[in-house]
Order: structure tokens, then C-alpha cells, then sequence
């Protein structure tokens, strides 16, 4: 059912843009604020401080390998939550609540991460382990309102408006991290060759600090201006339920009737297996370029060429989404993912480096958002914490055997290189279950679900 705010069809940049009305500005800057810690902390520069600096004391194999384990241990933290929580989210009507305690959480544990001196391998890992926790939990809540501000026929673009504007905002901090990191006396910090440890990582620990900073002030236009959707309880349910156990009861229900929601399983089963490759690319990266000997600053500016590549890309994979339809869209990607890794294998200069960061930034935002949209397109809106937590589950053991799979080659071979072609396997088996997704029968079954709702 379409709301009146949502029923007019505007015309105009901002429509097709999928940013014209204020709570959809609003939700997708959200994207804006934690693309920050996703490109600074999880991509470029945090990657890279981990391995040189934190890990300076064993083998940067194995410092990898470290890296790889702590990104396996907070998926698994979030996918053990993310259900119950987004149940709990649903049924007291508190979706924008636990996106902010996450945000938080995030926020505090980036913010900390400025503590982390020369051998802090165990405090680096647990401060990372809490601030991915606290993006991607937050990333729950924030996705789970998608389907409640967005009607069928504009969702495709407000989801890849929205990481377009993921890549503005982690994009420009990036820069501005890049800048003081380059030329540390722009802000006045101490230059040159006679640098204690604490003084020379300095630029470094004020970059985290910026990216805490960033995502807490950027979160409050989302936090304020999208509407909390209204509480709505299920015919067996009263007001009054201790959430926890109607959280369970929720989620035995949901697994009882998974033959109802068929399509949205296959597609999170789908996007589990594929988005595996996609977070395995993202996350070793700048580990696979630092295991290179590429230079520092040029793996930097790499993931500048993805962020800033990247935001037309994802504008027109939202255009695409409407000629092609968003499963072919999503299976186009994929294929350019494969030549990717083929391309991936060959390279060892800097220029082959950049050359691969703008292949990946014609294919991420895009192949990631309308994945988005076409599962919430697929979901109960009075669920929609709750599959989204399920989304969640998927979402992270997709980034669980990736990385995995990358520290066990580190450590069996010494080389990432051997890893990289590994990851084909993930685009094929996931794009293969993709094709067998009736999308159709999937909206309907969503449809008719909160009909059922409404009328009990």
C-alpha cells in the first residue's frame, strides 16, 4: 500500500536522484555519515595503520591475518543479534532508538581507536571488532526504514541515490584525512625526520578521531527528519509483552513461514554468497596492495578513485535498475566482479592498482544498493526490522568466508595473491541462485502479508 506522501510521482534531477522529498534526504544521509568509517576505517587508512603499526611486531602475513580474523569476529558478533534486535525493533516500534545506540557504540570505539600505539595488536582488534559492530548494526535499523519512506516504483533510486551519497561523504573526509596525513603541518602538527612514535602516527590517530566526529553530527538529519514507522502488532500479540519473547515468538514465526517469503530467503541467500566477494574486495584491498610494496599515499588515493568514480556509477545503476530491471542490473555487476578478480590476479604496478580501483567503483555502490532495495521490496513493512535483521545475518556471514578464506591462503601460502581468484567462486554460485528469484510472486507475498496484518 502506497502512502499519500509517497503516491505523487515529482518530476525533476532530485526525483530521478531518488532525493526528492525531505525524509528521503534525510534517511540516505545516513549513508553520507557512516561511509565514513567504512572508507576511512574498514578500506583505506585504518587497514593500513593495523598492518605498519599495530602489527609492527610479527610478519605483515601475519599481521593480515590478524585484520582478516577481527572482521570475521565482528560479523559474527552482529549476525548473532541483528534478528532478535530487529524483532525487538518491529514490535516496540523502535527502529531509529537501536540505529542510534549502535551509531554510538561505532562512534566511541572509532573515536578510540586513537589510543592505539606501536604493538597494540589485541587493542586494535577489539576497538575494530566494536566499531564494525556499531556500523553495521546501525546499518540494520537504517536499512530496515526503506521500505516504509519509499514507494515500489522510486525505491531502486532512493537506494542508489543514498550510497551516492555514502560515496560524497566518506569520499570528502577520505580527501581531507589524505591531506593532513600527506602534509601533517596543515594542521599544524610536527614534520620530519627526528619524530618520536607517538608524534609521527599522530596524523593517523586524529584521522580516526575525524570519522567518529563525522558520523555523530551527519547521523542527526536521519536520527531527526525520518518519520519512526508506526507501531503495528500481530493479531496473537498484545502492547504489553515482554519484547524479548515476542521477539523469539516472532522469529520462530517468520522461520515456520519461510516458505511464504520463499523469494526474499533465496534472494538474502543469493546476496549472502555473493556479497562475499564483494566484502573480501573491500576489506583486503589496501592489504593486498600494503603486501605489494605499493606505496602508501597511492593506496590511499585508490579508494579516493573508488569513492569519487563511484557516484555517477551509482546514480546510473539506479536508471539502469528501470530499462534492465534490478535483477539483470544486479547480475551485470556480477560479471564485471569476475573480470575484476581475473584482472586483480595480473596486477604489480600502481597504475594497474588504479586502473582495478575504477573497475570496482563502476560496479560496488550499485550492485550493493539495489541488492537493498530488491529484498525490501520483498519484506512485510511491519517486519521490516526483523528481515532486515535477517538481512543482516546474510549480510554478515557474507563477510565472514571471504576474509576468512583470505587469512587461511595468507597462511598456508604467504602470498594474498593466490586468494584473489578464489572469490570468482562467490559471483557464480550467487548469481546463479539470483536468477532463480521470482520477483513478482515476492512482492506479492509482501503485500498480501501486511494486508493481513492491517486487517486482523
Amino acid at each position: 500500500m502506497t502512502s499519500p506522501a509517497v503516491a505523487a510521482k515529482p518530476k525533476g534531477l532530485l526525483n530521478a536522484l531518488g532525493l526528492h522529498r525531505p525524509e528521503l534526504r534525510a534517511w540516505a544521509m545516513y549513508d553520507w555519515a557512516v561511509s565514513a568509517m567504512q572508507t576511512v576505517i574498514t578500506t583505506a587508512v585504518f587497514p593500513i595503520y593495523f598492518i605498519s603499526v599495530a602489527g609492527a611486531e610479527v610478519s605483515k602475513p601475519e599481521a593480515a591475518a590478524w585484520y582478516s580474523w577481527a572482521n570475521t569476529a565482528g560479523a559474527i558478533l552482529i549476525a548473532v543479534l541483528s534478528p532478535i534486535l530487529g524483532a525487538i525493533a518491529d514490535y516496540r516500534s523502535a527502529k531509529k532508538r537501536f540505529l542510534g545506540v549502535f551509531m554510538l557504540l561505532g562512534v566511541f570505539s572509532t573515536m578510540s581507536m586513537y589510543f592505539i600505539m606501536q604493538g597494540d595488536l589485541f587493542l586494535a582488534c577489539t576497538l575494530f571488532v566494536l566499531s564494525l559492530a556499531g556500523a553495521t548494526g546501525s546499518m540494520t535499523f537504517y536499512e530496515s526504514l526503506l521500505p516504509h519512506i519509499a514507494s515500489e516504483d522510486e525505491i531502486d533510486r532512493v537506494s542508489t541515490g543514498a550510497y551516492a551519497m555514502g560515496y560524497i561523504g566518506g569520499g570528502l573526509l577520505l580527501a581531507i584525512n589524505l591531506a593532513w596525513i600527506s602534509n601533517p603541518a596543515l594542521i599544524g602538527l610536527p614534520t620530519g625526520d627526528n619524530l618520536t612514535a607517538e608524534q609521527s602516527t599522530l596524523p593517523a590517530r586524529l584521522t580516526f578521531v575525524s570519522v567518529g566526529v563525522w558520523w555523530l553530527l551527519f547521523s542527526i538529519p536521519t536520527l531527526r527528519g525520518v518519520p519512526e514507522p508506526p507501531r503495528l502488532i500481530e493479531a496473537d500479540e498484545t502492547p504489553t509483552e515482554n519484547p524479548i519473547t515476542v521477539a523469539f515468538s516472532r522469529l520462530r514465526e517468520t522461520l515456520r513461514e519461510m516458505r511464504l517469503f520463499k523469494q526474499a530467503f533465496l534472494t538474502m541467500l543469493a546476496f549472502t554468497i555473493y556479497n562475499d566477494g564483494i566484502q573480501t574486495i573491500v576489506r583486503m584491498a589496501t592489504v593486498f596492495g600494503e603486501e605489494l610494496g605499493l606505496p602508501r599515499s597511492d593506496l590511499i588515493t585508490a579508494i579516493l578513485i573508488v569513492q569519487f568514480v563511484g557516484i555517477p556509477f551509482a546514480f546510473i545503476f539506479g536508471a539502469l535498475a528501470s530499462k534492465l530491471g534490478t535483477k539483470r542490473s544486479i547480475l551485470l555487476g556480477l560479471v564485471v566482479y569476475t573480470g575484476i578478480c581475473i584482472y586483480a590476479y595480473t596486477i604489480k604496478t600502481v597504475t594497474e592498482f588504479y586502473v582495478l580501483a575504477g573497475m570496482v567503483a563502476m560496479v560496488q555502490g550499485g550492485t550493493q544498493a539495489l541488492s537493498r532495495s530488491l529484498f525490501a521490496s520483498m519484506v512485510p513493512k511491519h517486519k521490516s526490522g526483523e528481515f532486515f535483521g535477517f538481512y543482516s545475518v546474510f549480510e554478515k556471514f557474507g563477510g565472514i568466508l571471504g576474509p576468512a578464506v583470505f587469512g587461511i591462503a595468507i597462511t598456508s601460502t604467504g602470498s594474498s595473491r593466490s586468494a584473489i581468484l578464489w572469490i570468482i567462486a562467490f559471483f557464480v554460485v550467487g548469481g546463479a541462485l539470483l536468477t532463480r528469484v521470482n520477483i513478482a510472486e515476492g512482492e506479492r507475498m509482501a503485500r498480501d502479508a501486511d494486508a493481513r496484518t492491517h486487517a486482523a
